[in-house]
């Protein structure tokens, strides 16, 4: 007998009991939120009778101390490609700044919007891939048989600093360049299919320390510094921007250097955050790097400089023929009753990831929420925008593995 678990508002109620769990990164991390999630899947199949659902598998793969990757797979029939629901289970940290009364693991729901950390990065996406995921389970339980293509939902740690959960998930052989990979990240509505690159670097620069007031006698390892920041902002300016993804960008996100105002500092250090388009790649920015500490060290001498690679990601551009892009659009099309925007996703995903290390050309994102509100204070997701994706992800999955029209392209 079919329970109907999953009505209009499973994900948004579920989203609410996700935002009150902190699995903040740094901070308390996925532990509690994982465990929460497994419960739950294990409790919505002990509901089931059916014995199809005996096939399901639920696996664990401890990435960091303490720290879980969870995948649940329902096995298909045929051999086609598995749909990949990928999300992740960190935010942010909870950080300052909230109104007196939102606090961050509150839920507070006002005016139709569920406020709180990671409401919309990524819980909110989260909840509506579980959702998408138990009514797969009822439905398996109502046909008594597997769907005709497999189905794995997998919840990754670690996204919101190094990645390492998906590239665990990849090591592991839970995702390869085969399977149909989809993330909830908040895409404003839109399906987003390509990504700029990210290539993180630390730049070092060692001076000679000496009294200010005779800075001939040393080597200003801050304003050398100073030279290799403008040396590449003026590269970056005269880089070809790429025709979806736009122009490759730099931020300086934190310097340090010198230990008194009165003295000629004799290092510096600086972190540089890279978010490049085709044709530029990690490549090119190491030659902007090398060239902009020559530049420095001839304009400051007595100053040497260094560089580390700590990030390299790379752009991932569209593929105009994935057969998930065209199952994802048609979804979203019936569900909304409009022609959905194909964009590009600004940050970078865990679906971002696995295409760049595997080379999977069906990789995207499509969740509730905006990214404009992603690690702010006040963080929000709307009501509509659960409902809208928690149905999209059901059309998708019901689309993908049943239906014979989600055969296209497999």
């Amino acid at each position: 007998m079919r329970l109907h678990m999953v009505d209009e508002d499973f994900a948004w109620r579920l989203a609410q009991e996700l935002v009150r769990i902190d699995s903040s990164n740094p901070g308390a991390y996925e532990d509690e939120i994982e465990r929460f999630i497994k419960r739950l899947i294990e409790q919505q199949l002990a509901q089931l009778d059916s014995s199809a659902l005996d096939a399901v598998q639920i696996e664990e793969l401890e990435v960091l101390p303490g720290r879980r990757n969870l995948k649940v797979t329902v096995p298909g029939q045929s051999d086609e490609p598995r749909l990949i629901y990928i999300c992740h289970m960190d935010t942010v940290t909870l950080g300052d700044g909230w109104d007196a009364d939102i606090a961050p693991l509150g839920a507070v729901v006002r005016d139709d919007k569920l406020y709180g950390r990671g409401a919309c990065d990524m819980k909110g996406g989260l909840a509506c891939a579980i959702a998408a995921l138990i009514h797969t389970l009822e439905r398996v339980a109502a046909d008594g048989a597997l769907p005709r293509r497999g189905f794995s939902l997998i919840c990754s740690v670690d996204e919101e600093d190094f990645m390492r959960g998906s590239e665990a998930a990849i090591d592991a052989g839970w995702v390869s360049s085969r399977e149909w990979v989809l993330d909830t990240e908040p895409t404003d509505g839109q399906i987003q299919v390509a990504h700029k690159g990210r290539t993180w670097f630390e730049i070092e620069m060692a001076g000679v320390t000496a009294h200010a007031s005779q800075p001939w006698k040393g080597a200003d390892a801050v304003a050398a510094m100073a030279e290799v920041v403008c040396s590449l902002r003026r590269a970056f300016a005269a880089l070809p921007a790429h025709d979806e993804l736009g122009p490759s960008t730099i931020t300086f996100g934190q310097i340090e250097g010198g230990y008194r105002p009165y003295v000629v500092p004799d290092r510096a250090k600086v972190w540089v955050d890279m978010r490049l388009t085709p044709p530029t790649d990690t490549a090119a920015a190491i030659n902007m790097v090398e060239h902009a500490i020559a530049v420095a060290e001839a304009a400051v001498p007595g100053c040497h400089g260094s560089y580390t690679v700590t990030g390299d990601r790379p752009a991932i551009e569209r593929d105009p023929n994935s057969p998930l892009l065209a199952a994802l659009k048609r979804a979203a099309d019936d569900v909304t009753d409009a022609d959905t925007t194909v964009g590009f996703f600004t940050g970078y995903t865990d679906t971002a990831v696995i295409a760049g290390k595997t080379g999977n050309r069906n990789c995207m994102s499509y969740g509730p929420g905006s990214l404009a509100l992603a690690h702010k204070p006040n963080e929000y997701v709307p009501h509509a925008d659960i409902v809208r994706c928690q149905n999209v992800l059901i059309a998708l999955a019901d689309n993908t593995l049943w239906d014979a029209s989600g055969q296209v392209g497999a």
